[in-house]
């Protein structure tokens, strides 16, 4: 059993590693579906926005609160902001924003691709001379890629702004004290990887959920188990990618 469980995982990471170099030899060919991409990039990313917002607010709201007591106990609490900060740019932010684009957009791509995989739509699309790998996974996959990083950025800003919120309900931080001692904090060296390695989560996030969808079969089942399976492999592929970007940052800057 353990044997088959082994072949299993092993096969289908050679399958999506097809699929992902299926996806990198059709996308960048003409003919460029930049209708359906910004359609897409509509969906994914302005559809998505006001979700990310509320979550990172109140993710930036109640981390304050929450380190607050431990920091007065020390007598540090005029380091809160500076804590905060890097903890949500560098960190925070960036994993929770990829794991609500994950359950959102992984498993809305797994169902819709799914869906018309098992009604065979794809397949009249092959017949009829249309490229449906282009216009329907190069797509999605490039909208993810290209606004994960947007919203991740957003939801900085916005959890930062929970963050100024929360310092105040038990202490008084003036705006302009507030803002310094976050942007004195943060370096080059801080924000430019958290966004570099959110295009490696949205990238994960597309192709996980385009190749459950594309692939998927036995009926409505297969439908429901493609974006149940999408959620949980993308979910996965972020924690995996997020360690291998923090090992890399950190050897970066050693060196």
């Amino acid at each position: 059993m353990k044997l088959t469980a082994v072949r299993n995982f092993l096969n289908e990471t050679g399958d999506i590693s097809r699929f992902t170099g299926r996806f990198f030899a059709e996308a960048f060919k003409p003919r460029y579906e930049f209708a359906e991409l910004l359609r897409q990039a509509f969906f994914v990313g302005y559809k998505s926005l006001p979700l990310v917002a509320v979550t990172a607010f109140i993710m930036g709201l109640v981390i304050t609160i929450q380190s607050r007591p431990t920091l007065v106990e020390f007598g540090a609490e005029a380091w809160l902001p500076k804590m905060v900060s890097v903890s949500l740019v560098r960190e925070i932010a960036p994993v929770i924003t990829a794991l609500i684009c994950a359950g959102k957009i992984g498993s809305g791509i797994g169902a819709e691709l799914g869906s018309m995989k098992v009604t065979e739509q794809i397949d009249a699309m092959e017949v009829s001379g249309t490229n449906p790998f282009k216009y329907l996974v190069a797509t999605r996959v490039m909208a993810t890629t290209l606004t994960i990083p947007i919203l991740a950025v957003l939801a900085d800003a916005v959890s930062l702004y929970g963050g100024y919120l929360g310092a105040n309900i038990h202490g008084v931080v003036s705006w302009d004290l507030y803002w310094n001692q976050v942007f004195d904090t943060l370096a080059f060296s801080d924000v430019l990887p958290s966004v570099i390695k959110t295009f490696f989560f949205g990238f994960a996030i597309g192709i996980i959920g385009c190749y459950k969808g594309y692939n998927s079969n036995k009926g409505t089942e297969g439908v429901g188990r493609s974006a149940n399976s999408a959620v949980v492999v993308s979910s996965l592929l972020v924690f995996i990618l997020d360690l291998l970007a923090v090992q890399i940052i950190d050897i970066l800057r050693l060196t």
